[in-house]
């Protein structure tokens, strides 16, 4: 494609710093302020998506600096964004309800920016996107993600052996308590045998897992130290916010699809959607399908597939969906039994 076309996609991509400056001013501001972004993101961009048309565009541009440029200004964002809510903690421009608040105003940007920015940025090979990726999972208080998304996700993706895949009928909040422990489980279990195979003892610091833990104790400790409780509190609950809307994403990217483990993995395991804020805003993670299929595809390369299935909605709109399971599954199951039998035609033809 021309340089014209495929730059004006990059170019779209600055939509998705909106959330960060959003998230950062309403901290600054203090007070009722700080519920900005949970507004913003969660309010009027999930409730407009509905209304948006689609962007089925696949042009782009390899070579360009804007899709990295991009990056890194989310991760300036992500330390601007805790710094302005720690500040404002300090100096007491959060009080009662205010705080709880904006704490997950903050853990919303948190989990719509650092954390698909984070899972952008550890597929790459180089040594600096592995290292901001993994300051960026830190941030948000995860250990897990680094070692089961790559190691255990993109592997057993739609097979019981991947804690990361929604089961058929299974509502959000149990698939939530299932993913999170599951993961943290085969995180470690996978760190544990690459030590023994390195014959090193697997309780140990280069065990990923764990010395990322006693890391995330050092500083819930520092934060106690020198902004109190309430602030470490406020830290941890931002973070958790912050990974349910990770594990919200994961829940809705494979729910219901599945495979035999010998069957390689394909365009048909994940949901893509093309609505133009959760492609732009979210970095065409709506694009879940083409990542499966090619895991080390720069997110600003990722196409649509005509065969794959496609969401009731966007990655930010479908969470009215989501949280309520009677009307997730509704809909969701029509739609998966839609996509079975157009499976089915397209085999037999």
């Amino acid at each position: 494609m021309g340089a014209t076309q495929s730059t004006s996609r990059n170019y779209k991509y600055f939509w998705s710093l909106l959330p960060g400056l959003v998230t950062i001013s309403g901290n600054l501001a203090g007070g009722w302020w700080g519920i900005s972004n949970l507004i913003f993101s969660l309010g009027i961009l999930a409730f407009i998506e509905w209304f948006f048309p689609e962007d089925r565009s696949q042009e782009h541009e390899d070579s360009s600096f804007i899709p990295d440029m991009i990056l890194m200004l989310h991760a300036f964002l992500q330390v601007c964004a805790l710094v302005s809510f720690f500040y404002s903690i300090k100096t007491g421009r959060f009080t009662g309800w205010q705080l709880f608040w904006a704490s997950l105003s903050t853990g919303v940007h948190s989990g719509s920016s650092a954390l698909i920015i984070a899972h952008e940025m550890i597929h790459r090979k180089q040594r600096i996107w592995q290292i901001t990726g993994k300051l960026l999972l830190f941030s948000v208080s995860n250990v897990y993600f680094y070692i089961d998304h790559l190691r255990v996700h993109h592997k057993w993706v739609g097979t019981d052996k991947d804690p990361a895949t929604a089961k058929f009928g299974e509502n959000l909040y149990r698939f939530f308590i299932r993913s999170v422990f599951g993961q943290i489980a085969s995180a470690w279990k996978v760190e544990k045998n690459r030590l023994k195979a390195e014959n090193k003892h697997p309780v140990g610091l280069e065990n990923y897992v764990l010395s990322n833990t006693l890391l995330l104790i050092v500083f819930y400790i520092l934060i106690i130290l020198t902004l109190g409780k309430i602030a470490a509190i406020a830290f941890a609950l931002q973070s958790f916010f912050a990974n349910f809307l990770l594990e919200y994403t994961n829940y809705i990217e494979h729910y219901g699809l599945s495979r035999n483990e010998k069957e390689r993995v394909n365009e048909r395991l994940s949901w893509q959607t093309d609505k133009v804020i959760s492609r732009f805003i979210l970095i065409d993670l709506s694009r879940h399908s083409d990542h499966h299929y090619y895991a080390s595809k720069p997110y600003h390369t990722l196409i649509r597939y005509e065969h794959s299935p496609v969401l009731p909605g966007g990655y930010a709109s479908a969470i009215f969906l989501a949280l309520f399971p009677p009307l997730w599954f509704h809909v969701i199951h029509k739609r998966l039994k839609e996509y079975k039998v157009q499976v089915l035609q397209t085999t037999q033809e």
